[in-house]
């Protein structure tokens, strides 16, 4: 059974930075992809960063040279490391796993996390 959880949200001041984790269990960093979603109120949920595990990354154009997102394949980890946060990007964000490579859509996401809260302040 594949778990995903996240942690390191929480309220920071516009151009603060902020670490997010993600902890997988019972998922193979393998051959697949895995991202970082986000929700803010009343908003669809949005696409932030996708890594594959040969190490390719993609970037929404809202948080390029912002974001960056990093995995550890021996501890099972995903991060997002997000600099220079706006209030824009206060939302919750989810981590999220697929059983291939194909990293296109939010449908290629099979496992989700629960979710963690980014709040920025002007």
């Amino acid at each position: 059974q594949v778990q995903l959880v996240e942690s390191g949200g929480g309220s920071v001041q516009a151009g603060g930075s902020l670490r997010l984790s993600c902890a997988a269990s019972g998922y193979r960093f393998s051959n697949n992809c895995m991202g970082w979603f986000r929700q803010a109120p009343g908003k669809e949920r949005e696409g932030v960063a996708t890594i594959r595990s040969d190490g390719s990354t993609r970037y929404v154009d809202s948080v390029k040279g912002r974001f960056t997102v990093s995995q550890e394949n021996t501890k099972n980890m995903l991060y997002l490391q997000m600099n220079s946060l706006k209030p824009e990007d206060t939302a919750t964000y989810y981590c999220a796993a697929g059983p291939t490579n194909r990293c296109l859509g939010q449908g290629d996401f099979v496992y989700w996390g629960q979710g963690t809260q980014v709040t920025v302040s002007s």
